[in-house]
């Protein structure tokens, strides 16, 4: 166990022995919660200062927007009303994958092909009815604080060269940093990164024969699989990354993913190494228009999020339940 309020560089965690080489196991005082640890109750209060104006957006797509989406096996919940009496009316969900649409990953959501799930918590555990590494932890305890935007869409038509969502474009590490600087964002630990890309708005709006294409093609748009993207976002403490994209990262892997062989079951993904290593959240999905846009008019790239899953035993993801307040 680490003092509190300190923790080993990447390049400490990639020197520890044995399974606990690249992973943060044994640093949080509380396992299950991961990275959003790293928002202290001051950087909470600090949080306020991102409300300015008392502009709210929810951060969440329709349960059933992505209907076809990219997933080859979530599909869209069916929603029933139905009454006892006149006066009377309930309802409920049928076939509701909790990550089928705007979601936050819970820490049960990967297991690191070569060490395990999260904190060595033993596979037998990961079953339905156990709180291991559960979705639970942030239902009982929310997640919340400053959450920072980078506009990568915003960025990529100034200078006119569009993201190139049709071919499911890997953005490096460079890419988030160039625009960052332009929109001189400086971030601080325990921040919720939000990467806009617009492709969520993007694959919405093509027709559904476009959809089954593209999700046939098995391409979409997210960050390039790299250590150093891992790196960064360690070393710089973030709570979460979401991104209204499908994975955060991009689909397939870059042909020089250094996961390929570790994370193998994966392809190379970097999910694992940030999940199932880290601890760290990641939401997918995130409904980040609105917000984008109100930034760039404001000029100003912050503002308080609050994220609360549904309060699932066990659930290895659910919906984001996301806020942010400006």
């Amino acid at each position: 166990m680490t003092v509190p309020g300190t923790f080993p560089t990447f390049a400490e965690l990639l020197a520890r022995e044995g399974n606990l080489a690249g992973t943060s196991w044994g640093l949080f005082p509380e396992p299950g919660r991961g990275t959003p640890s790293f928002i202290t109750p001051a950087a909470l209060l600090e949080a306020r200062n991102s409300i300015r104006s008392g502009t709210v957006f929810g951060l969440d797509y329709p349960a059933d927007a992505f209907d076809p989406g990219m997933s080859l096996k979530r599909s869209a919940p069916r929603h029933t009303i139905y009454s006892s009496h006149p006066a009377h009316r309930d309802d409920y969900l049928d076939g509701y994958y909790l990550q089928g649409s705007t979601q936050i990953d819970g820490l049960r959501h990967r297991r690191a092909d070569d060490v395990g799930f999260y904190d060595g918590v033993p596979d037998h555990r990961i079953t339905e009815g156990t709180p291991d590494l559960g979705i639970q932890e942030w239902a009982e305890h929310p997640i919340a604080g400053r959450g920072v935007l980078v506009d990568l869409d915003g960025f990529r038509n100034s200078v006119g060269e569009p993201i190139d969502h049709a071919g499911g474009e890997p953005l490096d590490l460079d890419l988030l940093q160039a625009a960052m600087e332009s929109q001189s964002l400086t971030t601080r630990p325990g921040d919720i990164l939000l990467l806009h890309t617009g492709w969520c708005e993007w694959f919405l709006a093509l027709d559904p024969e476009e959809k089954q294409r593209l999700r046939e093609s098995r391409k979409a748009t997210g960050v390039a699989q790299s250590q150093e993207f891992v790196a960064w976002a360690w070393d710089s403490r973030f709570a979460v990354i979401a991104a209204d994209t499908f994975a955060v990262e991009c689909l397939p892997a870059v042909p020089d993913s250094p996961y390929r062989e570790s994370a193998f079951n994966d392809h190379g993904m970097m999910h694992q190494q940030l999940l199932a290593k880290l601890g760290m959240l990641l939401g997918e999905l995130w409904r980040l228009g609105p917000l984008a846009r109100h930034m760039r008019c404001t000029g100003t790239w912050d503002a308080f999020i609050s994220i609360k899953p549904l309060n699932i035993t066990g659930g290895t993801g659910s919906p984001a339940n996301a806020t942010a307040v400006m």
